[in-house]
This record gives C-alpha cells, structure tokens and sequence, in this order.
C-alpha cells in the first residue's frame, strides 16, 4: 500500500520514534505491518534492537530516508513503526481509568503513560474524545499505548452499563470529599472531564465525586497534573 501522512479514518498508523516503535514491536508486533528507518540513526543502539526484532517476527524493515521525512511530523526521526489499527477490550474487575471528551493529544498520551506507570492498564474514553491512534498521543505516551486496553463509548452511561461491578470517583473541583479523605474501593474507575469543562454536575451522582485541594490562586489544575495526582493517591496503598 502507498503509504500517506496520518488519516484518523485510515485503517493503519505509525509509530514515530525509536522507543516508541521498540514498544509497538514489544507488545504489538502481531499489528506491526513495517518498520521504515532513517540512515541517520544507523549509529543510534536502539535501532539495532528494531532490526532484531523485526527479523525475529519477520517483519519487513527498510531504510527509506525520503519516505520517512515525507510521513513524519518532526525532523530527526530514526524510526516509525507501521500497524493496523486495533481494540482491545477492557478488563473486568480491574481498576480502570476514565476521560470523558479530552480533546488535547498531549494530554492523552500523558494519561496513557501515566495510568500505566501506576499499573492501570485500562481506560475508557467518552466521546467526541482525542484519536488514541494519533501519532502526537502515541508519541506523548512513549509507546505506552501499546501495553493498554482502551474502548471508546458514546455515552457515560454506556461504559457504566459495560462494567457495572466499577466503583466510580468522578474528580471535580466542587467534589464532595477531600481527596486526603477518600477510601477506594476496589474495582475502581478515576473518572476526569475535559481540559476546558470539567465534568458536568451530573457526575456528583455517580459515586464518589472527589475534589483535589490546592491553593486557590488557580481555579484548576491541568489534565494530566490532575490524573497524576489520581492515580498516585488512588494506589499508594
């Protein structure tokens, strides 16, 4: 196929950087249809474990220094990985992670490495939300991506309807208990709105709404500072 710059409604999309590609190789390589190298990066040492494990899952790799420049956003790219688009169901009874309408790509795959630094590998996302595929989330998320479940819903209500043994914890400026106060029960989902509204004032209704106290000099704190903040409360214990 002729390879063109990132379509959301392509069935196919990349990797761009080396780690990143080395995490689609690692953790999705049954997606990975290429790997196209930059001649530039032939002395860089992780572009040595591309080719190793390319031939190990013989998948084609080839060094296309034009058709790399021609695909990738960003100068100085040594590598990007090639994959069909997939979905992976979430897991039931886990703890699971939840964004309703994030609209910011940097915001997203900052959520992605974060939910998995604290070991939640699922999330949901409520539409309209960020594309998950985008290369600037994949990139923001240092391939984190592949080693997470992620589903879209249409609706709050649907992913309730999916998982209703989730106890939920909607994070709000005006939640009703102190984040130092709440006690999580497990299977939880951390429940946060988009960068520019929040969440609406229904979501007090859905379980534990839950505010983090900070001074009031700011009205919010950023997305992914917040879910951060979370996710290290959520699972210290």
């Amino acid at each position: 196929m002729r390879l063109k710059k990132y379509d959301r409604d392509a069935p196919y999309a990349y990797s761009f950087g080396v780690f990143p590609t080395l995490e689609l190789l690692k953790f999705q390589s049954k997606f990975t249809e290429q790997v196209i190298l930059h001649s530039a990066g032939e002395a860089n040492a992780g572009v040595d474990k591309i080719k190793a494990l390319c031939k190990t899952a013989r998948i084609p790799c080839v060094v296309d220094d034009k058709l790399l420049e021609r695909l990738s956003p960003r100068e100085n790219t040594y590598a990007a990985g090639v994959f069909t688009k997939y979905r992976t169901p979430l897991k039931s009874s886990v703890n699971h992670l939840a964004l309703v309408n994030p609209s910011d790509m940097g915001n997203l795959g900052t959520a992605l490495r974060t939910a998995l630094g604290f070991r939640i590998q699922n999330l949901a996302l409520i539409r309209p939300a960020a594309d998950s595929f985008d290369p600037r989330v994949v990139r923001a998320s240092m391939g984190a991506l592949f080693q997470m479940n992620v589903c879209y819903y249409d609706t709050f209500e649907d992913y309730r309807a999916a998982y209703p043994e989730q106890h939920h914890y909607p994070f709000m400026t005006d939640g009703q208990v102190a984040l130092d106060d709440v006690q999580f029960q497990p299977p939880f989902t951390l429940v946060f709105g988009s960068e520019s509204a929040g969440l609406p004032e229904a979501f007090h209704s859905y379980g534990t709404s839950v505010r983090i106290v900070h001074h009031g000099a700011i009205d919010s704190l950023n997305l992914s500072v917040a879910i951060g903040i979370g996710l290290y409360a959520a699972t210290r214990g």
